[in-house]
């Protein structure tokens, strides 16, 4: 949360509420000054409704550019989820160099699920050059 959007803000709280309870519609209504305003927190959210049409028609180009929003602020649940739409080519192309780069970023603030994505990459060959020595390196990372 950015410190100029106090976390006891009531809109704030009432909209994450609505996300939680999947009132999806008034979540929308709530969190998008946020998003606009540069919360990555919210940023997240604004690109999981939009990616999947929750409260919204889904629009994949608003998810990506939200994703990616909250990603460039180092919010590692939105790294990952943009690692993952590059990496299925999910709301934008797919590029399995970027999707590692993103990964990277969230295994680097300590994101288990990145750490086991780019294991699997590897363990695979998705996208790199198939290595178990990398494939059990990132596993080890994760506590596997």
């Amino acid at each position: 949360m950015s410190e100029d959007l106090p976390m006891n803000d009531p809109d704030y709280a009432s909209g994450v509420a609505a996300f939680e309870e999947k009132n999806f519609t008034m979540a929308m209504r709530f969190l998008m000054r946020f998003a606009q305003e540069g919360d990555a927190d919210a940023q997240h959210k604004v690109a999981i409704m939009y990616q999947n049409g929750l409260g919204v028609v889904a629009n994949d180009e608003k998810a990506f550019q939200w994703m990616k929003a909250a990603a460039e602020q180092d919010h590692a649940i939105a790294q990952h989820g943009l690692g993952f739409m590059y990496m299925e080519g999910e709301c934008t192309d797919q590029n399995y160099g970027e999707a590692l780069c993103w990964f990277e970023k969230a295994a680097d603030q300590g994101l288990i699920g990145s750490m086991t994505t780019i294991a699997m990459m590897y363990e695979e060959g998705k996208g790199v050059e198939q290595s178990q020595e990398k494939a059990q390196e990132w596993y080890k990372k994760a506590g596997f």
